[in-house]
């Protein structure tokens, strides 16, 4: 139990590569540098997929970079809506790099949703866009007058929900994240070598695409709510 404490405290330690000299020194955190690779990664195969477009015989590539597309933006689309059609570029690019943050541990990368400051950075993003939306669709009257609906007593849980919607958002992508390496942790601890590689194919993929389509799901959710 001593090196199960001993690892869940290493991998939710966030080290300092290094601190840009400005301001008296400001550190840049691991989780911060992965997220810039994982960035650099989806930039780049945007650029590689999307170079000299056709509308008439296209190329193999863009027909892959169209159908990534198509899948993506219909997965997202279905969660949202036509209402919320303005709203599916962003959460189509959360999924993505939730999903890239996830399963990034394949390659010798700490997770930067391993990192509690960037789970709550997201969460805050989509809250912040859900209410935003909210002003935009119903105007700030409208938007004010739903606190108090279906009647005014319930103004202060409503005016609640705000914060907890974000925190929920936050400990529910940290918290499975964590919990999948407490559980590969404690596999590799009590059964052979190679059944840990095959629940870690599950964690590190399919459970790691998962959490990125519970928390768009989710913000999807909270936005159609919003809008309405």
């Amino acid at each position: 139990m001593e090196n199960l404490a001993k690892s869940l405290m290493e991998e939710l330690e966030c080290e300092t590569v290094f601190t840009i000299p400005v301001f008296g020194g400001i550190p840049v955190s691991e989780s911060v540098v992965v997220t810039w690779i994982i960035m650099a990664v989806l930039i780049l195969t945007a650029f590689i997929l999307t170079r000299d477009l056709k509308t008439h015989n296209i190329s193999k590539r863009q027909a892959i970079a169209e159908l990534i597309v198509t899948k993506l933006t219909g997965i997202v689309e279905d969660m949202t809506g036509p209402e919320g059609a303005r709203y599916v570029p962003y959460l189509t690019t959360v999924l993505l790099y939730i999903g890239l943050a996830n399963i990034i541990g394949i390659f010798g990368f700490k997770s930067p949703t391993k990192d509690l400051n960037v789970t709550a950075a997201l969460s805050v993003m989509s809250i912040v866009l859900v209410e935003a939306a909210g002003i935009y669709e119903k105007g700030i009257k409208k938007w004010l007058h739903k606190f108090a609906e279906p009647i005014w007593v319930v103004t202060p849980i409503n005016i609640l929900e705000i914060f907890t919607r974000p925190l929920s958002l936050c400990m529910r992508l940290f918290g499975n994240v964590l919990g999948a390496f407490v559980i590969m942790e404690l596999i590799k601890l009590i059964v052979p070598v190679f059944v840990p590689a095959i629940f870690s194919a599950y964690f590190d993929l399919f459970e790691g695409v998962l959490q990125a389509y519970v928390f768009v799901f989710l913000t999807s959710l909270y936005l159609k709510e919003a809008i309405e």
